[in-house]
């Protein structure tokens, strides 16, 4: 063999060798990246794969959950006062029927506002209750009675369409005085005496001592009655008029005409 073909030899077998070691060399780095690509996707294959119950479990995970239903919880919270309730559960369904239940309470809140013209239905029935009697509203008669002797009979007959209440006693004013006569407290009812429409309430008055005992009497034949309310009713009495002194009383309102002629 010539030396010429031996140096050929020797540098294709060289050449041949750094080829090969060039392409270690080359194997090696591709092997580092290869690597290192597969380290890095991985997380994201698993997170990819986990299931969106156990990410809702956890604290941390649920917040991915939240980011996936983000638009359902989103709509269900400013539709309803019970977001709050919608984001716990972690489920768009769910935020969906909360929002429904927030607006049958406010549908609720209106058939309150129904009930206030309940009330004022109510306020139409206190208006039919008793009030007080006024001069307008009753008639009141003056009769002498032969017993008790002295006494007057006060008749007040409900001439209105509705019942009334009588004032305590009537402040009987004869005459010019001064005064009303003073009440016997012995006759007090246990409430106030109501007179329905055609009805009548009744009241005696003692006009003078029986004995002669009392002073300063005189004749009149004027009566007037006044009312709470500031009407004042004119009472017609016997022909002649009536003897009064100071043994004048009258009696509260009764309703019955045996009770008032008791005094």
């Amino acid at each position: 063999m010539s030396a010429r073909t031996t140096r050929t030899r020797l540098f294709a077998a060289t050449t041949v060798a750094l080829a090969a070691l060039a392409l270690a060399a080359c194997e090696g780095d591709g092997s580092d990246t290869g690597a290192s690509s597969p380290s890095s996707a991985a997380p994201a294959g698993q997170q990819s794969e986990r299931p969106a119950g156990k990410e809702s479990a956890g604290g941390t995970e649920a917040d991915g959950t939240k980011e996936t239903n983000g638009s359902a919880g989103s709509a269900a919270s400013s539709g309803s006062s019970g977001s709050t309730g919608a984001s716990d559960s972690g489920s768009g369904g769910t935020s969906a029927s909360s929002g429904a239940s927030g607006s049958s309470g406010t549908s609720g809140s209106s058939g309150t506002s129904g009930s206030s013209g309940t009330s004022g239905g109510s306020g139409d029935e206190d208006s039919d209750l008793p009030g007080k009697c006024s001069a307008a509203d009753v008639e009141i008669t003056a009769t002498e009675v032969p017993r008790p002797l002295n006494h007057l009979l006060l008749t007040a007959t409900n001439t209105g369409s509705k019942t009334c209440m009588l004032p305590q006693y009537p402040a009987a004013r004869f005459g010019e005085a001064q005064s009303v006569p003073p009440v016997a407290e012995s006759t007090k009812p246990q409430s106030l005496t109501g007179v329905q429409p055609g009805e009548a309430g009744y009241a005696g008055v003692l006009l003078s001592a029986g004995d002669g005992s009392g002073e300063n009497g005189y004749r009149t034949d004027t009566l007037t009655i006044p009312f709470e309310d500031g009407s004042i009713a004119t009472v017609a009495l016997p022909t002649g008029g009536v003897y009064v002194d100071t043994a004048l009383t009258v009696t509260y309102w009764q309703a019955d005409m045996d009770a008032a002629l008791s005094h």
